[in-house]
């Protein structure tokens, strides 16, 4: 027999909260708590105000890209391998990518130290990955990661747009990121 899960309370105003914000940045929290089902003094029970909403959505969409990439890449024979397994399993996680690249999260303490960890790590396999071959030696490591993370959303959108299958939206996505950053080099 299957078990429904259902969500908490916090649970449904933060995932209110992605569906909201990701539509309309300026949203309210009325709106958000209208989303989620419930009104706004539960809303204020679970978070004080708009910060500490944000700032617990950031948190979870971290935690989840982080957990995904995470699983995705563990079996990765390479670091060229790893950085594909993450970028597929990415795709699904879009609305996530985008509330964190829309919001301005950096001034929270946690988020921040949480970003920053991740761009770390992923700095290092973008390096270790270059060393394999899989980028132009002579690109900058900031163009391939940001080329990377937009790549991941334009890959995204073509699914939220019903354009795409993720399948096909990550096979295009990395083709079209791997065939232009392996010939991608700045002269000098």
């Amino acid at each position: 027999m299957n078990k429904i899960t259902r969500l908490t309370t916090s649970e449904a105003i933060i995932e209110a909260g992605f569906m909201v914000l990701n539509q309309n940045p300026k949203a309210s929290l009325a709106d958000i708590a209208n989303t989620a089902g419930v009104g706004r003094a539960t809303l204020h029970r679970y978070f004080s105000g708009r910060d500490n909403l944000i700032e617990a959505m950031s948190l979870k969409a971290l935690k989840e890209m982080e957990q995904a990439a995470d699983e995705a890449s563990k079996n990765a024979q390479s670091y060229s391998e790893a950085l594909h397994c993450i970028f597929v399993a990415m795709i699904p996680l879009g609305t996530r990518q985008w509330f964190l690249a829309q919001e301005h999260v950096q001034h929270f303490q946690k988020v921040k130290k949480a970003i920053d960890r991740q761009e770390k790590d992923m700095r290092n396999a973008v390096k270790k990955a270059s060393k394999e071959g899989l980028f132009h030696p002579s690109c900058p490591l900031d163009w391939v990661m940001l080329s990377y993370d937009h790549m991941i959303h334009a890959a995204w959108e073509m699914v939220r747009l019903e354009r795409l299958t993720v399948d096909q939206a990550a096979q295009l996505g990395w083709q079209t990121l791997i065939q232009g950053l392996q010939n991608a080099n700045i002269q000098h």
